[in-house]
């Protein structure tokens, strides 16, 4: 091959290479992505399982560099949710916010009306686990040691028993009334803008009982402050082996609560597939399913898109009959 040959042929690939390249950057730059900071959305208060999921998923995000701009957490816990769903409402055809839902991306909606909000308009991005709970005392509590114990004290102290919970109308509102329901007794249920606030109040003793997700009483639990009766499960989980589920001891009693990331109403369909990989991304990280089996999270599906608002559809009806079937009042407490 002559000189002139030889730099024709490098000329070519130079030139092939340069449109390639260009090529490239061209289906980058038409694929969206972040152009300013995320508001990442918890509908609940600091502390609590909401939260600390937020948090460990906003630094997974900056610690593996999956996006070109920062997510910002913000708590948003006023009116049991209602005042995250109303803001995230709000923000219709923003590209630029998603939230981190749990049940009362259901309860709230059809407990307050008056909100105006229809979660099946939100643009659903993908299932991160479903959450557990389990009944918890105080280590102190000698004479509490399994439930048929639990509910003999609750039955001796009547309305004088307290059981904390986040919110009013909410995930462990409606727990409580199941048990209420289930156990013909009647307790006193104090809300708290947060999970974690609750499982301090727990060890703290102004209250008596919650049920607190694993992650928000681990803490305590792991230092002995705390203890499980019975968690409210299919199966025990692997991070709780010794601790019987109530369907073992015959209470038909199994509830779960979705930790799902939703984006608000008409979210671009380029913005929320964007998200769709990023949180599938993370779904599937080493760091997540550790999270998971250490904290009892249920993170055995990935759901995402169109089979996300199918879940959100049945779980709608679903509660829909529960607050039908134990009382708005019992859960709210008005």
């Amino acid at each position: 091959m002559t000189v002139f040959n030889k730099l024709k042929k490098t000329a070519i690939l130079a030139m092939v290479a340069t449109v390639s390249t260009g090529m490239f950057a061209t289906a980058a730059q038409a694929a969206w992505s972040p152009k300013k900071p995320v508001e990442f959305i918890i509908m609940a208060g600091t502390g609590g399982g909401a939260d600390q999921i937020a948090r460990l998923l906003q630094g997974l995000i900056e610690k593996k560099k999956l996006s070109p701009r920062p997510f910002i957490p913000i708590n948003k816990p006023g009116g049991s949710g209602a005042e995250a769903l109303r803001y995230l409402k709000d923000k219709a055809g923003d590209d630029h916010v998603v939230m981190v839902t749990l049940n009362s991306f259901y309860t709230t909606p059809i407990i307050q009306k008056g909100i105006g909000v229809d979660p099946s308009t939100f643009t659903p991005i993908g299932r991160m686990a479903l959450d557990t709970f389990l009944l918890w005392v105080h280590t102190d509590r000698k004479d509490i040691n399994d439930l048929d114990s639990y509910v003999k004290a609750v039955k001796s102290a009547g309305k004088n028993w307290k059981v904390g919970g986040t919110g009013s109308g909410q995930e462990d509102s409606i727990l409580t009334a199941m048990m209420e329901k289930e156990f013909g007794y009647k307790v006193t249920y104090i809300p708290f803008p947060g999970g974690g606030t609750v499982a301090k109040n727990l060890i703290g003793k102004h209250i008596d009982s919650t049920v607190n997700n694993p992650a928000e009483q681990n803490e305590f639990y792991r230092a002995g402050q705390s203890k499980p009766l019975v968690q409210f499960t299919g199966e025990r989980m692997a991070a709780y082996p010794d601790v019987p589920t109530a369907k073992e001891l015959g209470v038909d009693i199994e509830y779960y609560m979705q930790r799902s990331i939703n984006g608000p109403p008409g979210m671009s369909k380029e913005a929320q597939q964007w998200y769709i990989n990023l949180f599938e991304t993370l779904y599937r990280s080493e760091e997540w399913q550790k999270f998971c089996v250490e904290d009892g999270l249920d993170c055995t599906e990935w759901v995402a898109g169109d089979d996300l608002a199918a879940f959100h559809k049945a779980q709608i009806q679903r509660h829909k009959e529960l607050i039908e079937a134990v009382g708005a009042a019992a859960i709210t407490g008005e």
